[in-house]
């Protein structure tokens, strides 16, 4: 399994969310780059990025930093945030991003989804953000009419091949990830799934792993030295 350390980027910083909220946002550095840095020094080998002002109006106020992480590191760069347009992802993948996440998009859009497949393949994934058994657009903040199955059995017919898959009301909040879901996931669908939220210890990293899943993201447990990133690394191996 592999791990995947995040930053989320706010107005050029990294920053966290409480379970998608901007209105609890912590700032937990002014120089998202090294961080990135940190995250290779420790021994990753992927990055997982999120335009949070990106993922509200569909912009792309932080490539700057992004295209630095890709050029100055040798991780695996995967961004997510407001793609919603295939010039959005030429912009991406021209900064030498290796994979792009469409969220919003991927419920809204099928035909931009299907387009953006056909042109890049396995570079695109799709995040699933789940909020009480539905698929969440708009940065977490609507509910779309779509079931969790529905939405992964319609992604497998398209031909996506990654899905970031986060339980909302597990994200930010350090109380363990919702391995009940990844486990009925990952047994059902043939598709490279990523865990995401609220994964806040290396026993939860040992338990994703023998689910064979493909990764798992860390982001506050990070932050806050709740998980020790070489450990968490070493053990999803």
């Amino acid at each position: 399994m592999n791990i995947f350390p995040a930053i989320d980027l706010f107005d050029k910083k990294a920053v966290r969310l409480f379970k998608g909220d901007y209105n609890q946002m912590t700032v937990y550095s002014n120089n998202p780059i090294e961080i990135a840095r940190d995250f290779e020094a420790k021994g990753a080998k992927f990055i997982h990025m999120v335009d949070l002002e990106g993922a509200k109006d569909g912009t792309t106020p932080n490539l700057e930093i992004v295209a630095q992480v890709a050029k100055e590191t040798g991780l695996f760069v995967e961004i997510g945030g407001g793609i919603r347009s295939m010039e959005t992802l030429e912009k991406y993948f021209s900064a030498g991003v290796d994979r792009a996440i469409l969220g919003t998009s991927a419920v809204t859009d099928e035909e931009f989804l299907k387009m953006a497949v056909n042109a890049y393949g396995d570079k695109i994934a799709v995040g699933a953000d789940v909020k009480d058994g539905y698929i969440a657009i708009k940065g977490w903040l609507e509910k779309s009419t779509l079931t969790l199955d529905a939405f992964f059995e319609k992604m497998q017919s398209l031909g996506v091949k990654t899905i970031i898959c986060t339980d909302i009301s597990k994200d930010g909040a350090m109380r363990g990830t919702n391995l009940k879901m990844y486990k009925e996931l990952s047994e059902k669908y043939s598709l490279d799934i990523v865990a995401s939220g609220g994964v806040s210890t290396i026993d939860d990293v040992i338990e994703l792993r023998k689910m064979d899943l493909y990764g798992a993201i860390i982001g506050k447990a990070y932050y806050i030295g709740a998980i020790d990133l070489e450990k968490a690394i070493e053990v999803a191996k």
